[in-house]
Protein backbone atom coordinates (compact mmCIF):
# COMPACT_ATOMS: atom_id res chain seq x y z
CA UNK A 1 0.00 0.00 0.00
CA UNK A 2 1.39 3.40 -1.02
CA UNK A 3 2.03 6.34 1.27
CA UNK A 4 -1.10 8.35 0.41
CA UNK A 5 -3.46 5.37 0.56
CA UNK A 6 -1.91 4.25 3.85
CA UNK A 7 -2.47 7.73 5.25
CA UNK A 8 -6.13 7.68 4.22
CA UNK A 9 -6.79 4.29 5.81
CA UNK A 10 -4.96 5.37 8.97
CA UNK A 11 -7.06 8.54 9.27
CA UNK A 12 -10.25 6.59 8.67
CA UNK A 13 -9.64 4.65 11.89
CA UNK A 14 -10.46 7.75 13.92
CA UNK A 15 -12.64 9.80 11.57
CA UNK A 16 -14.54 9.86 8.31
CA UNK A 17 -12.70 11.65 5.51
CA UNK A 18 -13.46 14.58 3.25
CA UNK A 19 -11.94 15.37 -0.14
CA UNK A 20 -12.20 18.79 -1.78
CA UNK A 21 -12.43 18.62 -5.57
CA UNK A 22 -10.89 21.37 -7.67
CA UNK A 23 -11.54 21.45 -11.42
CA UNK A 24 -8.53 23.04 -13.19
CA UNK A 25 -10.74 23.98 -16.14
CA UNK A 26 -12.85 26.20 -13.88
CA UNK A 27 -10.26 27.24 -11.30
CA UNK A 28 -6.88 28.80 -12.06
CA UNK A 29 -3.74 28.50 -9.90
CA UNK A 30 -4.38 31.56 -7.72
CA UNK A 31 -7.96 30.65 -6.87
CA UNK A 32 -7.04 26.97 -6.46
CA UNK A 33 -4.45 27.92 -3.87
CA UNK A 34 -7.07 29.89 -1.91
CA UNK A 35 -9.60 27.04 -2.07
CA UNK A 36 -6.98 24.51 -0.93
CA UNK A 37 -6.03 26.66 2.05
CA UNK A 38 -9.68 27.04 3.05
CA UNK A 39 -10.21 23.29 2.58
CA UNK A 40 -7.32 22.47 4.89
CA UNK A 41 -8.59 24.89 7.54
CA UNK A 42 -12.08 23.37 7.18
CA UNK A 43 -10.87 19.86 7.94
CA UNK A 44 -10.56 18.37 4.47
CA UNK A 45 -8.15 15.43 4.23
CA UNK A 46 -7.05 15.63 0.59
CA UNK A 47 -7.44 17.69 -2.55
CA UNK A 48 -8.71 16.02 -5.71
CA UNK A 49 -7.75 17.75 -8.96
CA UNK A 50 -9.48 16.93 -12.21
CA UNK A 51 -12.41 17.35 -14.55
CA UNK A 52 -14.10 15.78 -17.54
CA UNK A 53 -13.37 18.54 -20.07
CA UNK A 54 -10.92 21.37 -20.65
CA UNK A 55 -7.94 19.96 -18.73
CA UNK A 56 -4.58 20.70 -20.36
CA UNK A 57 -0.94 21.47 -19.69
CA UNK A 58 0.72 23.53 -18.34
CA UNK A 59 -2.41 24.77 -16.54
CA UNK A 60 -2.92 21.45 -14.74
CA UNK A 61 0.62 21.36 -13.37
CA UNK A 62 0.44 25.03 -12.40
CA UNK A 63 -2.80 24.43 -10.48
CA UNK A 64 -1.34 21.44 -8.64
CA UNK A 65 1.85 23.32 -7.81
CA UNK A 66 -0.16 26.25 -6.43
CA UNK A 67 -2.24 23.91 -4.27
CA UNK A 68 0.83 22.21 -2.85
CA UNK A 69 2.40 25.58 -2.07
CA UNK A 70 -0.65 26.72 -0.11
CA UNK A 71 -1.57 23.58 1.86
CA UNK A 72 -0.04 20.46 3.33
CA UNK A 73 -2.81 18.18 2.09
CA UNK A 74 -2.03 15.34 -0.33
CA UNK A 75 -2.99 16.15 -3.91
CA UNK A 76 -4.68 13.29 -5.73
CA UNK A 77 -5.46 13.46 -9.44
CA UNK A 78 -9.02 12.68 -10.51
CA UNK A 79 -8.47 12.34 -14.26
CA UNK A 80 -11.19 12.44 -16.89
CA UNK A 81 -8.63 11.32 -19.48
CA UNK A 82 -4.91 10.75 -19.89
CA UNK A 83 -4.58 14.55 -20.21
CA UNK A 84 -5.39 14.76 -16.49
CA UNK A 85 -1.98 13.46 -15.38
CA UNK A 86 0.95 15.45 -14.01
CA UNK A 87 4.02 14.43 -11.98
CA UNK A 88 3.43 17.42 -9.71
CA UNK A 89 0.73 15.51 -7.78
CA UNK A 90 1.18 12.89 -5.07
CA UNK A 91 -1.18 10.20 -6.32
CA UNK A 92 -3.87 9.41 -8.88
CA UNK A 93 -7.23 7.71 -8.64
CA UNK A 94 -6.50 4.90 -11.10
CA UNK A 95 -10.13 4.46 -12.04
CA UNK A 96 -12.19 2.11 -14.09
CA UNK A 97 -15.69 3.33 -14.93
CA UNK A 98 -17.54 0.15 -14.12
CA UNK A 99 -20.88 0.98 -15.72
CA UNK A 100 -19.56 2.43 -18.98
CA UNK A 101 -20.81 0.94 -22.23
CA UNK A 102 -17.42 1.72 -23.76
CA UNK A 103 -14.54 -0.64 -22.90
CA UNK A 104 -12.09 2.22 -23.39
CA UNK A 105 -13.17 3.68 -20.05
CA UNK A 106 -12.89 0.31 -18.30
CA UNK A 107 -9.50 -0.94 -19.55
CA UNK A 108 -8.35 0.99 -22.63
CA UNK A 109 -7.55 4.34 -21.05
CA UNK A 110 -5.99 2.53 -18.11
CA UNK A 111 -3.62 0.64 -20.39
CA UNK A 112 -2.61 3.89 -22.08
CA UNK A 113 -2.12 5.66 -18.76
CA UNK A 114 -0.27 2.89 -16.91
CA UNK A 115 3.16 3.60 -18.36
CA UNK A 116 2.66 7.35 -17.93
CA UNK A 117 1.70 6.93 -14.26
CA UNK A 118 4.75 4.72 -13.73
CA UNK A 119 7.16 7.15 -15.39
CA UNK A 120 5.68 10.12 -13.54
CA UNK A 121 6.17 8.36 -10.21
CA UNK A 122 2.54 8.82 -9.21
CA UNK A 123 1.03 6.55 -6.57
CA UNK A 124 -1.88 4.70 -8.24
CA UNK A 125 -4.95 4.20 -6.06
CA UNK A 126 -7.15 1.48 -7.59
CA UNK A 127 -10.65 2.97 -7.76
CA UNK A 128 -13.95 1.51 -8.94
CA UNK A 129 -15.96 4.44 -10.32
CA UNK A 130 -19.74 4.02 -10.51
CA UNK A 131 -22.05 6.70 -11.87
CA UNK A 132 -25.52 6.97 -10.37
CA UNK A 133 -28.61 9.01 -11.23
CA UNK A 134 -27.75 12.33 -12.85
CA UNK A 135 -24.23 11.53 -14.03
CA UNK A 136 -23.23 14.99 -15.24
CA UNK A 137 -20.25 15.51 -17.54
CA UNK A 138 -18.51 12.38 -16.27
CA UNK A 139 -21.45 10.19 -17.19
CA UNK A 140 -21.86 11.73 -20.64
CA UNK A 141 -18.17 11.73 -21.58
CA UNK A 142 -17.65 8.26 -20.08
CA UNK A 143 -20.64 6.78 -21.96
CA UNK A 144 -21.99 5.42 -18.71
CA UNK A 145 -25.15 3.39 -18.44
CA UNK A 146 -26.16 5.54 -15.50
CA UNK A 147 -27.78 3.55 -12.69
CA UNK A 148 -31.16 5.10 -11.75
CA UNK A 149 -31.34 6.64 -8.29
CA UNK A 150 -33.96 4.15 -7.14
CA UNK A 151 -31.99 1.02 -8.14
CA UNK A 152 -30.11 0.60 -4.87
CA UNK A 153 -29.51 -3.13 -5.38
CA UNK A 154 -27.72 -2.49 -8.68
CA UNK A 155 -25.62 0.30 -7.15
CA UNK A 156 -24.62 -1.98 -4.28
CA UNK A 157 -23.83 -4.91 -6.58
CA UNK A 158 -21.50 -2.76 -8.67
CA UNK A 159 -19.82 -1.50 -5.48
CA UNK A 160 -19.26 -5.03 -4.23
CA UNK A 161 -17.97 -6.17 -7.62
CA UNK A 162 -15.51 -3.27 -7.72
CA UNK A 163 -14.12 -4.19 -4.33
CA UNK A 164 -13.92 -7.86 -5.26
CA UNK A 165 -11.93 -6.83 -8.35
CA UNK A 166 -9.35 -5.17 -6.12
CA UNK A 167 -10.43 -1.54 -5.79
CA UNK A 168 -9.25 0.15 -2.60
CA UNK A 169 -11.74 2.97 -3.15
CA UNK A 170 -15.29 2.44 -4.41
CA UNK A 171 -16.57 5.79 -5.64
CA UNK A 172 -20.32 6.35 -6.05
CA UNK A 173 -20.75 9.45 -8.21
CA UNK A 174 -23.94 11.40 -8.82
CA UNK A 175 -22.09 13.88 -11.03
CA UNK A 176 -20.90 17.45 -10.68
CA UNK A 177 -23.85 19.74 -10.08
CA UNK A 178 -26.26 16.85 -9.59
CA UNK A 179 -29.74 17.93 -8.43
CA UNK A 180 -29.57 15.27 -5.70
CA UNK A 181 -26.84 13.04 -4.28
CA UNK A 182 -26.52 9.26 -4.37
CA UNK A 183 -29.44 8.04 -2.20
CA UNK A 184 -28.53 7.11 1.34
CA UNK A 185 -30.37 3.79 0.89
CA UNK A 186 -27.97 2.83 -1.91
CA UNK A 187 -24.98 3.95 0.14
CA UNK A 188 -26.19 1.94 3.13
CA UNK A 189 -26.73 -1.25 1.14
CA UNK A 190 -23.36 -0.93 -0.58
CA UNK A 191 -21.63 -0.43 2.76
CA UNK A 192 -23.35 -3.44 4.30
CA UNK A 193 -22.24 -5.69 1.43
CA UNK A 194 -18.66 -4.44 1.63
CA UNK A 195 -18.64 -5.07 5.37
CA UNK A 196 -20.12 -8.54 4.93
CA UNK A 197 -17.40 -9.39 2.40
CA UNK A 198 -14.73 -8.10 4.81
CA UNK A 199 -12.96 -6.20 2.07
CA UNK A 200 -10.59 -3.40 3.03
CA UNK A 201 -12.20 -0.75 0.85
CA UNK A 202 -13.21 2.86 1.48
CA UNK A 203 -16.67 3.85 0.21
CA UNK A 204 -16.54 7.29 -1.42
CA UNK A 205 -19.63 9.35 -2.27
CA UNK A 206 -19.72 12.53 -4.34
CA UNK A 207 -22.03 14.81 -6.31
CA UNK A 208 -25.04 16.86 -5.27
CA UNK A 209 -24.00 17.45 -1.65
CA UNK A 210 -24.76 21.06 -0.75
CA UNK A 211 -25.87 21.07 2.88
CA UNK A 212 -24.65 19.77 6.25
CA UNK A 213 -27.87 17.78 6.63
CA UNK A 214 -27.23 15.77 3.47
CA UNK A 215 -23.61 15.20 4.52
CA UNK A 216 -24.74 13.85 7.88
CA UNK A 217 -27.26 11.48 6.26
CA UNK A 218 -24.61 10.05 3.95
CA UNK A 219 -22.29 9.55 6.91
CA UNK A 220 -24.97 7.70 8.85
CA UNK A 221 -25.64 5.57 5.77
CA UNK A 222 -22.03 4.41 5.81
CA UNK A 223 -19.95 6.62 3.50
CA UNK A 224 -16.30 6.64 4.53
CA UNK A 225 -15.33 9.58 2.31
CA UNK A 226 -17.34 12.57 1.10
CA UNK A 227 -16.30 14.56 -1.97
CA UNK A 228 -17.54 18.09 -2.59
CA UNK A 229 -16.60 20.33 -5.49
CA UNK A 230 -19.10 22.94 -6.67
CA UNK A 231 -19.96 24.16 -3.19
CA UNK A 232 -16.28 24.82 -2.50
CA UNK A 233 -15.94 26.86 -5.68
CA UNK A 234 -19.20 28.77 -5.20
CA UNK A 235 -19.11 29.42 -1.46
CA UNK A 236 -15.94 28.15 0.30
CA UNK A 237 -17.17 29.52 3.61
CA UNK A 238 -19.86 26.82 3.79
CA UNK A 239 -17.35 24.00 3.50
CA UNK A 240 -16.48 23.78 7.20
CA UNK A 241 -20.06 23.12 8.26
CA UNK A 242 -20.42 20.33 5.69
CA UNK A 243 -17.15 18.70 6.74
CA UNK A 244 -18.04 19.00 10.44
CA UNK A 245 -21.46 17.41 9.90
CA UNK A 246 -20.00 14.52 7.94
CA UNK A 247 -17.20 13.82 10.41
CA UNK A 248 -19.25 14.25 13.57
CA UNK A 249 -21.23 11.05 12.98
Amino acid sequence: MGRVLSLLFKRRVSSRLHFTLIDPHKTGPEDAAKVASIAEDSGSDAILVGGSIGVYEPRLSNVVAAIKASSGLPVILFPGSIAGLTPKADAVLFMYLMNSDETYYITGAQAQASLVVLEMGLEPIPTAYIIVGYGGDAGYIGKARVIPYEKKEIVAAYALAGAMMGARLVYLEAGSGAPRPVPEEAVGLAKSLLAKARLETLLVVGGGVRTPDVAEKLARAGADVLVTGNITEEDPGRLASIVDSFKSV
